[in-house]
């Protein structure tokens, strides 16, 4: 008996497209990102918000890393307000400052994108409580946070607004090493939902993405770049998403397009061949 080997075709998207112009869809929005220092999702997620027309304060714990973000993005978006406030999601007080401070440096909030979130790849076998804990709070609790402090905002000015988290296609999916991490992002879909529920009272939306691989220099830190690769592989497209590409789904789902959504995760994923 002679065994089939199926070769897989190269597909016709395994080449990233050019990015996408902004269209106005956040014009004249004001946006709040945490986690946005680097080169990852956030930093991403606040280029493309400026993109769409928004002014921005982005926040993050490494002080350093945070004004170079700030500078390079206000040097491409000089006629838009540009805001950095350093913020340690762990710290409930930071995180209620972080608003107070957006709200007076923009005027108003109307968008908050909960990007904060830390990885690692450690078997639950041999994963100290340290590893455990330090996940859980900074992606879940940390998200917990800055979603109630915006709560709070957006109960007490009532003029509605939007909360986008990030999640992980890792709250549903199992892979080795990755139990913190998996079930922080989990919590995240689950505290997604059901903030929603509560949050439409006072005419706030909240939605979340899981994207499955988005490749930036940050998450090879955490994870090798074999495995990454393999990952990627993985997917229909044969490719790891572009960071910008992540971001216009977050754009998107804080915008006026998607009105009649809340409490929504949505994948960002190729499907796995």
């Amino acid at each position: 008996m002679t065994e089939t080997t199926v070769e897989h075709v190269r597909s016709p998207l395994a080449t990233p497209p050019e990015e996408t112009p902004g269209h106005g869809l956040l014009l004249g929005r004001k946006v709040v990102v945490t986690a946005a220092a680097g080169t990852g999702i956030g930093f991403a997620t606040a280029r493309r918000a400026l993109l769409e027309g928004a002014d921005v304060v982005i926040s993050d714990w490494h002080e350093r890393r945070l004004g170079e973000a700030q500078e390079k993005l206000a040097a491409e978006f000089a006629d838009q307000t540009v805001g950095q406030v350093v913020c340690n999601v762990q710290e409930s007080a930071e995180v209620d400052a972080l608003i107070t401070a957006a709200a007076g440096e923009l005027g108003r909030i109307d968008v908050l994108v909960n990007n904060a979130g830390l990885g690692g790849e450690t078997p639950v076998a041999d994963m100290t409580d340290e590893e455990w804990d330090r996940v859980l709070d900074i992606t879940l609790n940390g998200t917990f946070r800055a979603t109630r402090a915006a709560l709070r905002y957006f109960r007490a000015v009532e003029h509605g607004g939007v909360i986008v988290n990030n999640a992980s296609v890792l709250g549903w999916r199992a892979q080795r090493g990755q139990a913190h991490y998996a079930a922080a992002k989990a919590g995240v879909m689950a505290l997604t939902r059901c903030s929603a529920v509560e949050a439409a009272d006072f005419g706030v939306r909240i939605n979340a993405i899981a994207p499955s691989i988005a490749k930036h220099p940050f998450l090879a830190k955490v994870t090798s770049d074999e495995l990454l690769d393999e990952l990627a592989s993985r997917e229909a497209y044969g490719r790891a998403a572009e960071v910008w590409e992540v971001a216009a789904t977050i754009a998107m789902l804080a915008s006026d397009y998607t009105t009649y959504l809340t409490g929504e995760v949505v994948s960002i994923s190729s499907q796995r061949a």
